[in-house]
């Protein structure tokens, strides 16, 4: 499903449907319309991946999602069916941290699971399941690609294959529509803002009225919309204190001067006397822009600046003053310091630049909390970039992950 030129929003939008028999297809099908479209809706993320690998994509293409509440319905449909066995599975297509993911949420054991992530030919798939499946590795397969699905169920090996849910659709019908407002690959990426209100976040030792929360959340909720509308954006509630707006990177372009002023911050104080979080990010689809609009965020409540990230999570707020030159004291700062023992583990132990509590309090041989705390301090002195939550199946906080700069090290003993 393709949207056609001219769409300027769902409402306008025109569908153009590129039927094919097989996923490999669409890629032709992609060179057939050109630049006939605005933008490229796939039916998920197989047709997609075959087009994006081939290099055809010349304008802005995303894809209904298989993964959530597919693949939930995907393991409601197995535990009902005496034929399948979810305990015992294989899987294509989807990333393993997400099969794993939607285990635990239905609490589905893991250890029988194998995933294959690689999106390769379909006889290659369909080797992945049958080898399993002959070696008693698994007891049913689930497929993202039907012709998989037809041979697995051809030679009798049970399987499901995930199809995408209603709300998916609309989802993907919204992002595409978005996508489709511009003619330009760039400014037709995604954005995602993400506004986080501490004013309405419950502690221990502050409680405010339920009924003042709920005025400010109505009264947020419809200045977001009206500063949403302004900007050809839409705008929700996420929780009880966080917010969303989806719009295009042209838009927000305009809305932040050029990302260099985070936007409804300003009106927001000034209206109803309260101060937002704000964090930017761009992505493909909505969950990339909003898992980097996140990482902004606590990017911004960290550092107090880099509020936007584009889609490979680098900053795009230039420059707004030449740095200040710090003084020999400076250098010897206890976030230098924590850095320089980090670094000279890492380079004995030949490991990554990205850390976590657990693994920079094994390397300085103090507890997490220590650890966690260094690692604040090392992101307050600029020496580290706090990143994206590392999902895991422990319950609690996930994992709070850093990049550690230690090229601010070695530009310091020049």
């Amino acid at each position: 499903m393709l949207m056609g030129p001219g769409s300027t929003g769902p409402l306008n939008a025109r569908l153009i449907a590129a039927a094919y028999r097989d996923e490999q297809e669409a890629t032709d099908k992609v060179l057939r319309l050109g630049n006939s479209t605005d933008a490229y809706l796939f039916a998920s993320p197989v047709p997609y991946e075959y087009a994006r690998k081939a290099g055809v994509l010349t304008m802005p293409a995303t894809y209904v999602p298989l993964g959530g509440a597919s693949l939930h319905e995907a393991l409601l449909r197995a535990t009902l069916d005496d034929r399948f066995d979810p305990a015992a599975a294989s899987v294509d297509v989807l990333n393993r941290s997400d099969v794993v993911e939607a285990y635990s949420e239905v609490d589905l054991p893991v250890n029988g699971l194998h995933v294959h992530e690689e999106l390769s030919s379909a006889s290659n798939i369909i080797s992945f399941h049958e080898g399993l499946w002959r070696r008693k590795a698994t007891r049913m397969a689930i497929t993202c690609v039907r012709g998989v699905a037809e041979r697995l169920e051809a030679i009798g090996i049970p399987v499901i294959q995930l199809r995408p849910t209603s709300a998916g659709v609309r989802s993907a019908l919204q992002t595409a529509s978005l996508l489709g407002a511009h003619q330009r690959l760039e400014e037709a990426q995604l954005g995602v803002v993400i506004v986080d209100v501490p004013t309405l976040r419950d502690s221990a030792r502050r409680s405010t009225p339920r009924y003042w929360r709920e005025e400010l959340r109505l009264a947020l909720h419809r200045l977001l919309l009206q500063e949403a509308h302004r900007i050809n954006a839409t705008a929700h509630p996420v929780d009880d204190h966080t917010f969303m707006v989806t719009a295009t990177r042209g838009s927000l372009v305009g809305a932040t001067e050029g990302f260099r002023h985070p936007p409804f911050v300003e009106r927001i104080r000034s209206e109803l006397g309260v101060a937002v979080e704000v964090g930017i990010g761009m992505g493909r689809t909505t969950q990339d822009a909003e898992t980097h609009a996140r990482a902004a965020v606590g990017r911004a409540q960290a550092t107090r600046q880099s509020f936007a990230v584009d889609r490979e999570g680098r900053s795009l707020v230039p420059a707004q003053r030449a740095p200040v030159r710090r003084s020999p004291d400076h250098l010897k700062s206890k976030g230098r310091e924590t850095l320089m023992r980090l670094a000279e583990k890492i380079n004995k132990e030949g490991s990554s630049l990205v850390v976590d509590a657990e693994t920079a309090g094994r390397m300085l041989d103090v507890t997490p909390r220590t650890a966690r705390r260094l690692l604040r301090t090392l992101v307050e002195e600029g020496l580290a970039w706090p990143l994206p939550p590392n999902r895991t199946l422990q319950p609690g906080r996930p994992r709070q992950l850093y990049r550690l700069i230690v090229e601010k090290l070695n530009r310091a003993n020049r």
